[in-house]
């Protein structure tokens, strides 16, 4: 069975809950912590991605108080990161997003346009770069986007606001 490899990115009292962790089923995880910012790295065997990172997010959120925030690698890069992930110099990666190399058509900027450091979507990135749409950088954006709005949700509701943004008529 392939090993799949992605960091989850948590919050809770993660240090006071290892033993809880590991019974949760992450004994393939190495858990530790970044300037105060908890999270759990795996090598999980499952037959596909999709099934490793949900069925970590499922495993982790099964210990109270703890929580995922997000997967990695990250679905939003730089064009450095991009540079690093295509295996592609900078220099390579900035005239293509100028368009001075390639057909012209790399894929727009999803944040900070105006700003220096510009992030993409990979799934945008890694699709332009394939010619096809890539399932595994698609989960993560997916994921990502679902976790986000978990956060945001009541917010947005209590402006009515989710059925309008959805395109769903009440």
């Amino acid at each position: 069975m392939p090993e799949h490899n992605f960091t989850l990115v948590l919050s809770g009292p993660v240090n006071d809950r290892l033993d809880d962790l590991y019974d949760a089923g992450l004994d393939d995880a190495m858990i530790g912590e970044i300037d105060g910012v908890p999270y759990a790295e795996f090598d999980r065997d499952t037959p596909s991605f999709a099934e490793a990172v949900l069925s970590a997010v499922s495993d982790v959120e099964e210990v109270p108080d703890v929580r995922v925030l997000r997967v990695e690698p990250d679905d939003l890069v730089t064009a450095a990161e991009i540079a690093e992930r295509l295996g592609r110099t900078r220099e390579s990666v900035r005239l293509l997003i100028a368009g001075k190399r390639g057909a012209g058509d790399f894929p727009a900027p999803t944040s900070h346009l105006r700003h220096r450091t510009r992030l993409w979507r990979w799934s945008d990135v890694i699709a332009w770069d394939s010619g096809e749409r890539q399932p595994d950088a698609e989960l993560v954006a997916a994921v990502n986007a679902a976790l986000e709005l978990r956060v945001h949700a009541p917010t947005i509701a209590s402006f009515g606001a989710i059925s309008s943004l959805a395109g769903i008529r009440e």
